[in-house]
């Protein structure tokens, strides 16, 4: 459920409350009891939804999204500050409360749907016009509180750093102390928020996280460092094979080990509520594994236990995968023959008539690719784990979720509860990536808890778990197939994949397609059985289908005898989304391409978007140029890369930043390293001595970040996944032009980059 939310419709509350002053976008509750989502069993004052004003002058925003390092926490007030006027020293922020938001007919998810408890794509900016809003009626309602202390009119106060000044007298009063009296205060007109061309904040004021001093002297809970009374411990064993079975085990075999309290199963055949919500809550997703779990005193004690303990699997139908060739194999193989004609989103069937197909076997040349990208684990530092304890009267989760609200219908629906008994309290998260999305922990989190009731049962994956049960960027084969003209135009199009099911989104709504550059297009898919658990990986589909789409523009490029950059501008000359065309233009100049460089150097470019789906000024481009040093023997090294992402409007500049440089490094690491190694159905890269990373000394010392490419366009896009989607194909086509050859698959070290002269 989505609300539209204009200043006409915005209903103002401001409730005394504790002698301060609350205030949200609906009718406000009295004061009443919240688990603090730290200390479990601490009560505090609970606010109205977005923002509470205490005596003391300390404002408190209530923010939906986890935070993950993505500086949520920090943009939502910021966001509001720009009309607030408060003191940012005097800042804190909260999580929202899912209880609440189902207890008061979705309080919050009414606004934005189910993604307002969702955080990924480093979307902190939501819902920025409410935000704006509520900021501006409270300062408002602050400064009308003052007038009336001193019989002034309200003209003559201003409002700035959580000081109210009367102008003609000087005098002054602070935030907190006119708090309750602000609180009775009715506008007859709600005040409307500047124009962005008056922005005080947004855009011009980059500042660090409200969290960062906590970052630095430890105390910031993560949810692995949960501490509460009585608490016991879980170490979880699943399916070595997804989809695999529990045969039987020996839990006399452990209960005599020190500390060890249960040995519990969590049964995927269980029989379970309906689901709770409807999509697109995946619920699909969040399906539990056959697993086992010791329970114990210590989670040492439990491991142990758990590794003595005797356990048999029936491995099932995926244990017939042997390799990781046969798997590639088998994608290959199946991108050789027809597939089913699928759309792009929002639109009809594309080439009813085998107008692609025609044009491309008509045309004066033909280029053909097939491209392969493999699972890949998103490797987050903190393992997977959860609290929970499941009581007679309420189920309470402390959860390093990315999404809240899904993460609360999880655990009412494995529990068996209402949704009114379930209190989900937030964490601080130790790296995301999308691994943490789909509430899979969260289900197993509950079904180990409620088979031992009544104490807190903290559950952990190790290293080894959580590698190999993770929700894998899908392996995927892309044939990428082209017609060109004499004067080297495409003249059609053919995309045909085998994998994930969102791959056409990227794959068929490019702007070299929607603009006209390619006139003719065609999408297919044909799917191979493999079950392993897959999900979001950065934009999973994005990643990979800009890998393939970009790198087979270069040698359509190559085959028009065009320089690469021509090449693509000359495509996107129709395109509306002149933002495309400054990104590329811009990164150019910066990264001086085209200048001679010596032998064994090259650049390479490319350019995606994320979340447009054939829309102009829609979603996040992003562009990157990548100098490179190839070894004659093959010896890779990534000397520069200079990147820029077009998102629009940019609230945060160094944040901005930050995400740009997280995101380079995440796609450098795409590119070199990441493959999930799978035997007979199993994962066997299960810690990062089998599955490596980027070290310090692989990261380019000059990555060199280009705000200035952005278009200034009024929408605030996604910045987390856009920047990971032009690193590989840039470096791709830059060992292109060294060695002649083009690598169609990932990672980089897997494949042969010798050269000679």
């Amino acid at each position: 459920m989505t609300q539209s939310f204009t200043r006409r419709s915005f209903l103002i509350s401001a409730t005394a409350t504790a002698g301060g002053m609350a205030i949200g976008t609906v009718p406000a509750l009295a004061a009443t009891v919240a688990d603090d989502p730290w200390a479990g069993a601490a009560e505090n004052t609970e606010f109205t939804p977005w923002l509470a004003i205490e005596p003391s002058g300390e404002i408190v925003v209530r923010v939906t999204s986890p935070d993950f390092g993505n500086g949520v926490l920090t943009q939502v007030p910021l966001t509001m500050n720009e009309e607030l006027h408060g003191d940012w020293a005097m800042i804190r922020a909260e999580f929202a409360d899912t209880n609440r938001n189902f207890r008061e007919d979705l309080v919050y998810s009414s606004v934005e749907g189910s993604t307002t408890y969702f955080s990924g794509r480093s979307t902190a900016t939501k819902p920025t016009e409410l935000l704006l809003q509520v900021g501006a009626s409270a300062r408002e309602r602050l400064k009308a509180a003052a007038a009336q202390s001193w019989d002034v009119p309200v003209a003559e106060i201003s409002a700035e750093n959580s000081i109210l000044t009367h102008g003609p007298t000087g005098r002054t009063l602070s935030y907190g102390e006119v708090a309750e009296a602000a609180a009775q205060i009715q506008l007859e007109v709600e005040p409307t928020p500047k124009p962005r061309s008056e922005w005080r904040v947004l855009g011009k004021v980059s500042t660090g996280k409200l969290q960062d001093p906590k970052i630095v002297n430890g105390s910031l809970n993560y949810g692995i460092d949960v501490q509460l009374e009585g608490k016991v411990y879980a170490a979880l064993k699943q399916s070595p094979v997804h989809g695999a079975k529990l045969k039987s085990f020996d839990k006399s075999a452990v209960m005599g080990m020190p500390g060890v309290l249960d040995v519990v199963v969590v049964d995927p055949d269980e029989p379970r509520p309906d689901a709770l919500a409807p999509p697109p809550f995946p619920l699909l997703y969040s399906a539990a594994q056959a697993a086992v779990a010791v329970i114990a005193e210590h989670y040492w004690q439990a491991r142990t236990a758990l590794e003595a303990l005797p356990v048999e699997w029936e491995d099932g139908y995926n244990a017939r995968w042997t390799s990781n060739d046969m798997i590639r194999d088998s994608a290959l193989a199946a991108i050789q023959s027809d597939g089913e004609v699928i759309s792009p989103v929002g639109r009809p069937v594309e080439d009813p008539d085998d107008t692609a197909l025609k044009a491309i076997e008509t045309a004066e040349t033909q280029v053909e690719f097939d491209f392969f990208t493999p699972y890949a684990d998103q490797a987050q530092m903190e393992p997977l784990n959860g609290t929970a304890m499941v009581s007679a009267d309420r189920v309470d989760v402390w959860m390093p979720t990315q999404h809240t609200e899904l993460a609360h219908i999880v655990a009412a629906q494995e529990s068996g509860r209402s949704l009114e008994e379930v209190h989900i309290h937030q964490t601080f998260i130790g790296g995301a990536f999308g691994r943490r999305y789909f509430s899979d922990d969260t289900r197993m989190v509950v079904a180990v808890a409620k088979a031992f009731p009544g104490r807190p049962v903290h559950t952990i994956w190790s290293r080894e778990e959580n590698a190999t049960q993770g929700r894998y960027r899908p392996m995927t084969a892309i044939k990428m197939k082209a017609g060109l003209s004499k004067d080297g135009t495409p003249t059609g199009l053919l995309s045909r994949f085998s994998g994930f099911a969102h791959q056409p989104f990227s794959l068929a709504d490019t702007p070299y397609q929607m603009g006209g550059g390619i006139p003719a297009q065609r999408v297919e898919k044909n799917e191979i059985p493999i079950y392993m658990l897959v999900g979001a990986y950065r934009g999973p589909w994005y990643n990979v289908n800009a890998f393939a789409v970009e790198s087979f523009m270069d040698e359509l490029a190559h085959a028009a005898k065009a320089d690469p950059l021509d090449y693509r501008l000359n495509l996107l000359k129709s395109w509306p989304d002149k933002g495309w065309e400054k990104l590329l233009t811009t990164l150019a100049e910066r990264a001086e391409w085209g200048k001679e460089l010596p032998e064994g150097q090259a650049m390479g470019l490319a350019i995606c978007n994320f979340e447009a789906y054939g829309r102009p000024f829609h979603g996040s481009s992003a562009a990157a140029v990548a100098r490179i040093e190839l070894s004659k023997d093959g010896a890779l090294k990534v000397l520069q890369l200079d990147v820029g992402v077009d998102v629009g409007t940019i609230l945060n500049a160094d944040a901005v930043r930050t995400q740009i440089q997280g995101g380079t490094i995440f796609g450098l690491n795409m590119a070199l390293n990441e493959e999930v190694a799978i035997e007979n159905g199993r994962v066997i890269s299960d810690n990062f001595d089998s599955y490596p990373m980027v070290r310090m000394a692989d990261i380019p010392t000059d990555i060199r970040v280009h705000l200035d490419a952005t278009s200034g366009h009024e929408r605030m896009g996604a910045i987390g996944e856009a920047p990971v989607g032009p690193i590989a194909p840039a470096i791709a086509n830059a060992i292109r032009k060294i060695t002649g050859k083009r690598i169609t698959s990932l990672p980089f070290r897997n494949e042969d980059l010798s050269w000679s002269s």
